[in-house]
């Protein structure tokens, strides 16, 4: 079998793993480098020039957390977004693995590893490489609207095509992981303004002293850090539709801003005087209750009536249990092209045991376990066993947990009782469970909450 035209770059600390790579890797690719430290490998990359980097999770002999390679893997794809990183991890280490496909890593391989896998493996990323010419694929198509066969999805179809055509406000309404953000994306492929992209603000992801900047931008000189002019958000969405998700997280002192932006229609940028024009559609969403929260006094009155002209409701996904199994075949085929994997579709018992699942985290929970059980899958289709749910998930389970419940389950459970409690009001949860807004934030994406 002929030679790869294509370099390899492998990084890993064991003298044993670099020789028996020094002689297998150059069998396949017409270059291969191999160095022992991270510390050089942005010079490497810059000299060497590789096509794919087989990139080893662990470096520090006293720390064996990963981390490091997830750190290296992220400096990879900032500075060199279209080189390819395969990543060579221990079998513990699996489920860090499965973070770097998420963080943009092409595969991972285990150790000991089989030669003819790491060969296939290293020889895909390198076509994909080929396929992209060397050049950062960026931007992807916003999900599609999955609109079920429900009576209340077939309503809020209706409604959506009414709607979507003129620029009227939208509030959307309904759990976390339902989906705000794709009906946002569908009213606005919908509307007279798609031909220019939706601009997409999550406010729970603003800190309160950036917030005037990132919404209506800064000149250079503003404050401390602000060594260039910003554009911010709205003006960034002048001519199109400006998606504005968690507007309940806004902070009680930045509401009277927003809703003169919204009312006047022009910003003025933070450390200057003029005025600017903007022509935009808006959209909000929010899973909170902020009717009650206008009652409560944490959220004004005027900026409501503002923001929810039309008010459209998602059900949550256990209200349209016909759409569980359509989704999770359609997390199949994407998670095994994005990833590489055989997995065409879900066995009996996985379709079964879906169903059983209570799905608190709504799609945006089934599609995070979809993605794990096809990174995970080594067949045609996808098991029971690949899904990894726990019992305390499924909906037929009766009693209290017990005491094997994990770690990480209670502190899920402890994050959705906060929620609970204070409506969705990240600020007071974080401030009862004595962690910062960011880890909050954090966490709330990792449990789907």
């Amino acid at each position: 079998m002929p030679k790869l035209k294509s370099k390899i770059l492998v990084v890993d600390d064991n003298a044993g793993i670099r020789s028996a790579l020094k002689i297998l890797l150059p069998m396949r690719f017409a270059e291969v480098e191999l160095i022992a430290s991270p510390k050089v490998l942005m010079e490497t990359m810059r000299t060497f020039k590789p096509d794919v980097v087989l990139l080893d999770m662990n470096f520090e002999t006293d720390i064996n957390t990963g981390n490091e390679g997830l750190f290296w893997l992220s400096e990879l794809k900032r500075d060199f977004p279209e080189v390819e990183v395969v990543l060579f991890t221990a079998y513990a280490d699996i489920a860090l693995a499965v973070e770097g496909m998420k963080r943009g890593a092409f595969d991972f391989v285990v150790k000991p590893w089989d030669n003819a896998k790491l060969l296939a493996t290293l020889e895909e990323a390198c076509k994909k490489h080929r396929k992209v010419g060397g050049k950062e694929v960026s931007g992807q198509p916003a999900p599609t609207m999955r609109w079920g066969e429900s009576e209340a999805m077939q309503q809020l179809r209706a409604m959506v095509e009414k709607v979507a055509p003129t620029d009227a406000t939208v509030l959307i309404t309904g759990e976390n992981g339902t989906g705000k953000d794709v009906l946002a994306n569908e009213i606005h492929r919908l509307s007279n303004r798609a031909t220019k992209p939706m601009v997409g603000v999550d406010i729970g992801a603003i800190t309160d002293t950036l917030f005037e900047s990132e919404m209506f931008g800064h000149v250079k000189g503003a404050f401390t850090d602000a060594h260039a002019d910003h554009i911010g958000k709205f003006e960034q969405a002048n001519g199109t539709t400006l998606f504005l998700d968690e507007i309940g997280n806004v902070p009680m002192a930045q509401q009277a801003k927003l809703l003169r932006v919204i009312q006047n229609r022009n910003i003025t940028k933070v450390g200057d005087m003029k005025s600017i024009p903007i022509d935009i559609r808006l959209i909000c969403a929010t899973n909170m209750d902020l009717a009650t929260m206008v009652k409560e006094g944490r959220f004004r009155e005027d900026l409501f009536y503002r923001i929810n002209t039309v008010t459209l409701h998602l059900p949550p996904l256990r209200e349209r249990p016909d759409e569980i199994v359509t989704l999770a075949e359609l997390f199949v085929k994407q998670y095994a092209e994005k990833y590489h994997r055989k997995a065409q579709g879900l066995s009996d018992e996985a379709l079964s045991l879906l169903q059983r699942c209570r799905w608190s985290g709504n799609i945006r929970e089934l599609q995070g376990c979809i993605e794990k059980a096809v990174i995970y899958s080594e067949t045609e289709q996808v098991r029971a066993a690949d899904l990894q749910l726990r019992a305390s998930e499924l909906m037929d389970e009766a009693g209290p947990k017990t005491q094997s419940q994990t770690l990480e389950s209670a502190e899920e459970q402890v994050i959705r009782n906060a929620m609970k409690t204070y409506n969705g009001n990240l600020t007071l949860v974080a401030k009862a469970l004595k962690i910062s807004r960011p880890t909050l934030y954090r966490r709330l994406k990792e449990y789907g909450i």
